[in-house]
């Protein structure tokens, strides 16, 4: 966790709710990349609030396994609605955090529908073990899966 007091006086922060506090180092007055996220309150979260916070971090060029690792555990994001977890999975996909490989495959297995555009990100980051969870989810789910979402992903791994 942060020392709020040392961030507060030693880097830029912005603060996105009262709740949150995202630090980061300046670089030539522009921020040039976020060193930690402080989370003052988790339990006050809203599902919309939680998906701000996911898709701001998403812009992130890369973040701490660490980091991954906090928000999981204090947002509970496993056990979050399917738009809350659709961004966890694009967290994950994106900075390659293999301890919650498990997260995405059990979205692909449960969302079907949400699930096509996790495919491709997974298919485009060319890693091939991510590549392999995609496959494997596609096998395991193919017959449930609507006809065309099942044919455009097919299309994607193939």
């Amino acid at each position: 966790m942060c020392d709020l007091s040392a961030q507060k006086k030693t880097s830029g922060y912005k603060s996105m709710n009262p709740d949150i506090l995202i630090c980061s180092q300046a670089s030539n007055s522009s921020v040039s990349s976020w060193s930690c996220v402080c989370w003052l309150d988790p339990v006050g979260l809203l599902p919309d609030q939680l998906v701000l916070l996911l898709e701001h971090l998403l812009e992130q060029k890369t973040l701490n396994p660490r980091t991954l690792q906090s928000l999981e555990r204090t947002y509970h994001l496993p056990q979050q609605d399917a738009e809350v977890r659709h961004r966890w999975c694009e967290l994950i996909v994106k900075h390659k955090y293999t301890k919650a490989y498990k997260d995405v495959e059990r979205f692909l297995q449960e969302d079907q529908a949400m699930g096509v555009y996790l495919y491709g990100e997974l298919m485009l980051s060319e890693d091939a073990r991510q590549q392999q969870v995609a496959r494997r989810c596609f096998e395991l789910t193919k017959e449930r899966m609507d006809r065309s979402s099942a044919e455009v992903v097919a299309e994607m791994l193939f």
